[in-house]
């Protein structure tokens, strides 16, 4: 997916964090927890770094980045949260350049996240097999292309994630890592093994204990080695009225179980 001429978006960001994504641009929009607005009269005078008032709310605005355009994402799916894309980011070792799959694209949360760090010269797949969640998740990703500096050469495919090995040998050759996010993972393992790179990763989003178990054998049924199986778990800390911090009232416990397992080379028989 190319960027064309940039559009020259904006974040106005709340102090406690929430943000509300605005194009500079002429004609009226509404814009959900702000009210309806032209957003180039509303912004006129205004540039990046000012506090500016909108109805009731006080906002800074500031140039937007991953953090805002996921604020602001529509959903339809539920998504894969930045508790558990950043694990599998930095442990699949995916960063500038790499060539990735995504299997179960829905809103396009995980998407987001891989875009961010990505840059311009990786590449990434992503496969849905319902076309409702595609249409969601694809306009996601439009916009965070014209938010980000850079961003990835991104295929958006509505079908089969078993069905995708020629379109992956067509436009990145081998994957450094795939993240499979569907009903049954470990059934479209032997389709997406063949297409890693030694070396690269194949993880899988699991709800439930079973589906964890059955992943992990059809990597090793594969020759995969699993690195790592387990679950990320978040708590957040709040200040208390009456001094020092304490666990808020809404932690963020089991969301699902990871498992990544990675391509090595066949043991040569003597």
């Amino acid at each position: 997916m190319e960027n064309s001429e940039p559009a020259e978006w904006l974040a106005l960001r709340e102090d406690d964090g929430r943000a509300y994504l605005l194009c500079r641009a002429p004609g009226e929009v509404k814009v959900k927890g702000l009210g309806r607005f032209d957003a180039e009269e509303l912004l006129r005078g205004y540039s990046v770094g000012d506090r500016i008032t909108v109805g009731q709310k006080s906002l800074t605005i500031v140039a937007p980045s991953l953090p805002e355009a996921r604020r602001n994402m529509a959903r339809r799916a539920q998504v894969i949260g930045a508790k558990d894309s950043g694990f599998l980011i930095s442990w699949m070792g995916i960063g500038v350049g790499s060539r990735v799959l995504e299997g179960g694209h829905g809103s396009g949360g995980l998407a987001m996240h891989l875009a961010n760090v990505m840059g311009a010269g990786g590449t990434l797949i992503s496969v849905e097999s319902r076309s409702e969640h595609a249409e969601v998740g694809r306009k996601n990703m439009e916009r965070l292309s014209e938010v980000l500096p850079e961003f990835p050469e991104w295929h958006l495919v509505e079908g089969d994630i078993s069905s995708v090995g020629e379109l992956v040998v067509d436009k990145c050759g081998m994957l450094d890592a795939a993240i499979i996010d569907i009903a049954e993972p470990w059934g479209v393992i032997p389709d997406i093994e063949p297409l890693l790179r030694a070396g690269g990763r194949l993880a899988c989003y699991c709800p439930t204990t079973i589906q964890l178990e059955k992943c992990w054998e059809a990597a090793e049924d594969r020759g995969l080695v699993v690195e790592w199986a387990g679950e990320m778990i978040e708590r957040r800390w709040v200040k208390a009225s009456r001094g020092g911090v304490r666990p808020g009232n809404t932690p963020i416990g089991h969301t699902a179980f990871l498992l990544i397992s990675a391509k090595v080379a066949s043991i040569e028989e003597e």
